[in-house]
């Protein structure tokens, strides 16, 4: 291919993937700076800026001159009452003194025609009262002014003047009260008050319309180049900016400026430019990706194709010849000489993993071939985890690993034998990388309108870098030296296949250190399911030798119990209360296989105290509750407990084989 021509000098060149590389990178732990939190809109902020400062301003100027005008109204007011009462006083002196009430009657009448007063009074401490107006109502709108009354100067020559008199003005004769009606200073007040608000609302709204006008200038271009940079992230690449900015006068080179939003939208329809030229290069370069992906994709589903038909072939054919190598395998056993003995069983050992290999290896090729269809139904969760349960307590026991199991009376709809298998699948590898004495624990949760299954184990856990292999074929984490004795590697990778058919996907929540929680999503039952009628199991093999502890307080059941215990060549121990069977599981050289216990005792003895007991002081020993109790309290509780429970009445064959399995482990 020939190279491309270089842009010419001035040009915008288009990034390249080395731009994007050269772009500085935040350090690991370097600080990063938070993200702005930005509330309502810039209209908003700007016409807040504007008005608020106006608002203070003008509030406080309105208080300021409403404050000097009330002053003003008060001082005038109080002026005139002051006035008005010293005026009546310097015109009844001599009246006062002389005793001449018509006079004084005329000099109260006289300040009344004026107006301004509503009453006036003139009274001495001799007895002398003089009133004009109208007698003042209790708590009305009145305000009184008082001066006293002197003699003036010219009263110290008058013959009858007083004996004693010293001066003009020592000492009153009496007191002028002159009382004035509030009710129009108080309307005035009012008026001023109410124009003083209505200047400064007037103020505010001038200002509120002023800022809203020019905010509306500021937002309306900012709203423009926000809906263009939208249409751009929207992948509208044709969108540009219309923002015309308005010319100002010019400035020293002689050129007319332009307004700042006019410049930031020239810069975003260059950007919107620019990224329109990478869209038509990229949309090339992804054209020609996809021929390409398309090719190989191609290629790769052939060969899947032929990989199956592959493995779907290998293993029939290799599964008659292995299949004939067993049976002469089990036919040489038993004349085996001592010295060919351990040849054989490792040759049938290796007939064993090579027939599981097989089973995987068709397994996936008949999923990836497409021809195992799921049949939908719906499943009660307790049906299946007892199953389950049943399946896998012999690994447990092996391994002396405690599995939990909380159905949580949930039902799920998928197919009963896939959901098996994956689930059987998830718990046994719980089982086998949990530690000694570790817990896995199998819940059901409701998850809106689906349920959610976990298995959870507290091992060595997952490092992330692993957790999107693990579901691979043939790639195990922990065993590097590919040893058959744990597995092939394919049980995850068949069992995420299974899920997909089942329309979900298995999920992972691991690390190192802390356990493992596998989980996977169905769609909850449409109806109740009704529960599952138990299968009677098949007869078990020979019990010898198995060592029983029978505790029951019913002594029928305890003596048939331990009948059939000693038919099945067992030795059966019996005990009537808990405090007799702690004492027996605790008794010095005491040795259990198996633990028969019934949940009520007699009195307020409690079976799950023996189960305590049995599991403290009889680790090895199979802890089995044997109730007729089937309350769904009382399950939750054993459930929750992760016991053992046989439901009376218990068919012989069904305890027959759960003591097998508990022989089987011990041998």
């Amino acid at each position: 291919m020939s190279e491309a021509p270089a842009p010419p000098a001035g040009a915008m060149r288009p990034l390249e993937p080395a731009d994007l590389a050269s772009a500085p990178m935040p350090l690991a732990g370097q600080p990063q700076p938070q993200p702005l939190l930005v509330r309502g809109s810039l209209q908003r902020d700007l016409v807040r800026l504007g008005v608020l400062p106006c608002a203070a301003l003008a509030l406080a100027l309105t208080a300021w001159f409403t404050h000097s005008r009330l002053s003003t109204l008060e001082a005038m007011f109080t002026a005139e009452g002051q006035a008005i009462a010293r005026q009546v006083a310097a015109m009844s002196d001599l009246s006062l003194f002389a005793g001449d009430l018509p006079a004084l009657q005329n000099v109260a009448n006289a300040a009344l025609r004026s107006g301004q007063a509503t009453r006036v009074e003139i009274s001495n401490s001799a007895g002398i009262f003089v009133a004009a107006g109208a007698n003042p109502a209790t708590g009305g709108a009145l305000r009184t002014f008082s001066a006293p009354v002197t003699l003036r100067e010219a009263s110290r020559a008058a013959a009858f003047a007083p004996a004693g008199t010293t001066a003009a003005g020592d000492a009153p004769i009496g007191l002028v009260q002159a009382f004035r009606d509030t009710t129009a200073y108080t309307q005035e007040r009012t008026r001023s008050l109410m124009a003083g608000i209505g200047l400064a609302l007037l103020a505010l709204l001038a200002a509120w319309v002023a800022v809203r006008h020019m905010a509306r200038d500021i937002s309306r271009p900012l709203r423009r180049v926000s809906r263009t940079v939208a249409a751009l992230q929207a992948g509208q690449f044709d969108a540009r900016c219309d923002v015309v900015g308005r010319p100002g006068r010019a400035g020293r080179d002689g050129h007319a400026p332009h307004h700042e939003f006019a410049t930031l939208a020239g810069d975003v329809n260059r950007l919107a430019e620019r990224l329109q030229q990478h869209r038509q290069a990229s949309e090339e370069r992804v054209r020609e990706a996809t021929a390409v992906a398309l090719m190989r994709m191609a290629e790769a589903e052939q060969a899947a194709l032929s990989r199956a038909r592959f493995l779907a072939a290998a293993s029939h054919d290799l599964r008659q010849p292995l299949h004939a190598m067993g049976l002469f395998i089990d036919g040489l056993l038993p004349t085996a000489t001592d010295a060919q003995r351990p040849a054989v069983l490792r040759l049938q050992e290796s007939a064993a993993f090579m027939g599981v290999l097989l089973d995987d290896l068709l397994e996936i090729s008949r999923l990836d071939a497409q021809v195992l269809a799921p049949e939908m139904e719906d499943l009660r969760l307790s049906a299946l985890f007892d199953a389950l349960a049943a399946q896998h307590a012999a690994q447990a026991a092996e391994a002396r690993v405690r599995v939990v199991w909380r159905d949580r009376g949930l039902a799920v709809r998928s197919d009963a034998a896939m959901l098996q298998r994956v689930l059987g699948n998830l718990v046994g590898n719980a089982i086998r990388h949990a530690p000694l004495d570790g817990t896995v624990l199998v819940v059901a949760r409701r998850r809106g309108d689906g349920v959610r299954i976990e298995v959870r184990d507290n091992g060595v856990g997952i490092a992330p870098i692993h957790h999107a292999r693990i579901f691979e074929e043939f790639y195990q984490v922990a065993n590097t030296e590919r040893d058959r004795r744990h597995g092939f590697g394919l049980g995850l990778a068949i069992c995420a296949r299974i899920a997909a058919l089942l329309d979900t996907r298995i999920a992972l929540r691991s690390a190192l250190a802390q356990g493992s929680t596998f989980s996977i999503r169905l769609p909850a039952a449409r109806a109740e399911v009704p529960r599952p009628v138990p299968a009677v199991p098949a007869p078990a093999a020979a019990l010898a030798g198995l060592h029983c502890l029978v505790v029951d307080d019913d002594r029928p059941v305890l003596e048939a119990t331990a009948t059939l215990l000693r038919q099945w060549d067992c030795r059966a121990d019996c005990a009537t209360t808990g405090r007799d069977a702690v004492a027996r599981l605790g008794a010095p050289g005491a040795h259990f296989d198996a633990v028969l216990c019934d949940l009520q005792l007699a009195g307020d003895e409690d079976g799950m105290a023996v189960i305590d007991a049995a599991r403290r002081l009889q680790p090895d020993a199979l802890a089995v509750v044997v109730s007729g109790a089937t309350g769904p309290e009382m399950l939750q509780r054993l459930r929750h407990s992760g016991v053992l429970l046989l439901t009376k009445p218990v068919a012989p064959a069904k305890l027959r084989a759960l003591l097998s399995a508990r022989q089987g482990m011990a041998a």
